[in-house]
């Protein structure tokens, strides 16, 4: 919309040169008045007025943004690499915590990207198998996007495999990263189907850490069915999930890491993340593609080169300028 304003400045100073020739034909004969002032020049009015209209057309189309093609950008950054690794059996779905115990779970981890600065985050679920669910990463909002998609049926095995889950977790750390490196475990510690202990060993070898968030009550709670009412044993008691603590607490010890009983208020991932925050930062590369190249610099500059040749004509003759003849008049 601002082009609009180049015809409307080109017809103004049309007719203001119209009126001021009408005026000077007061004084008495054009031929008679222009060699009275020798140093007028129309020609070099036009010139500035066509090097500020390039001027402000460039500066015009500058502030369009042009954008050309795409350019790869790598930022360096210092932090961890965190891999969380999320129970998704069926005794998640257990309701001690609002609204039950996974999705209030997500909700944590959700809350905990929008903290993170310059650490990667990666995520795997886990039930009788483990599955990375998101490589290592800094795209926080990404990370959210594949944790809205967690549900219990992602992994078609029940049972709570945290060997699996941690052995997935050492294979899924990128080869950047040596010094800091954490996995927390968040689960209720129930039906633990393998070893874990002798799998936070080895992490604890590779210098990763191994952090554990029990959550769920002591006490028990039903756990709720899809269609409706809540699951039974093969002899049609319901069935009470209960948080297994023991074997977390042991899990985390081997691992050099801490353990940590969530409440219906704080999971406890905010006290794991300033523990992992003390150790050796890690320097990462990332790669970021970017859609657009910004090309409106350019259009900057050459407009301001414009401007600056239009400051330096002037509209009347100079004495030197006599010695030079730009437009072919003696």
């Amino acid at each position: 919309m601002l082009l609009l304003l180049i015809p409307a400045v080109v017809l103004f100073y049309f007719f203001y040169l119209m009126h001021r020739r009408k005026t000077l034909a007061r004084f008495g004969d054009a031929e008679l008045v222009k060699k009275l002032s020798p140093n007028a020049s129309v020609a070099r009015g036009w010139i500035k007025l066509s090097l500020w209209l390039i001027g402000f057309t460039l500066f015009v189309l500058g502030l369009s943004r042009p954008q050309l093609g795409a350019r790869v950008k790598e930022i360096k950054k210092k932090g961890a690499e965190i891999i969380i690794a999320l129970d998704v059996s069926n005794s998640m779905m257990a309701q001690d915590f609002s609204p039950n115990r996974l999705e209030n779970a997500k909700r944590a981890i959700a809350r905990l990207t929008d903290q993170l600065g310059n650490d990667r985050i990666g995520l795997i679920v886990f039930a009788g198998d483990a599955y990375i669910q998101l490589p290592v990463t800094s795209d926080y909002v990404s990370a959210k996007l594949f944790l809205n998609a967690i549900n219990t049926g992602i992994v078609p095995r029940q049972g709570t495999a945290i060997g699996k889950a941690i052995t997935t977790a050492i294979r899924s750390f990128s080869l950047q990263s040596e010094k800091s490196r954490a996995i927390i475990i968040i689960s209720d510690g129930e039906n633990h189907d393998d070893n874990p202990v002798e799998a936070a060993e080895i992490a604890a070898k590779e210098g990763i850490k191994i952090y554990t968030i029990g959550i769920g009550s002591p006490t028990g709670s039903p756990i709720p069915l899809k269609e409706g009412g809540l699951m039974k044993d093969k002899q049609g008691s319901t069935v009470i999930t209960r948080l297994g603590e023991k074997v977390l607490e042991q899990t985390a010890s081997a691992g050099n890491g801490l353990y940590v009983r969530a409440t219906p208020q704080n999971l406890g991932l905010g006290d794991i993340v300033s523990d992992i925050r003390k150790l050796e930062k890690q320097e990462f590369s990332n790669v970021i593609y970017e859609d657009f190249n910004e090309q409106y610099h350019y259009f900057f500059y050459i407009a301001l080169l414009f401007f600056v040749l239009e400051l330096l004509v002037l509209e009347r003759k100079s004495r030197w300028t006599h010695t030079f003849d730009f437009l072919n008049k003696k």
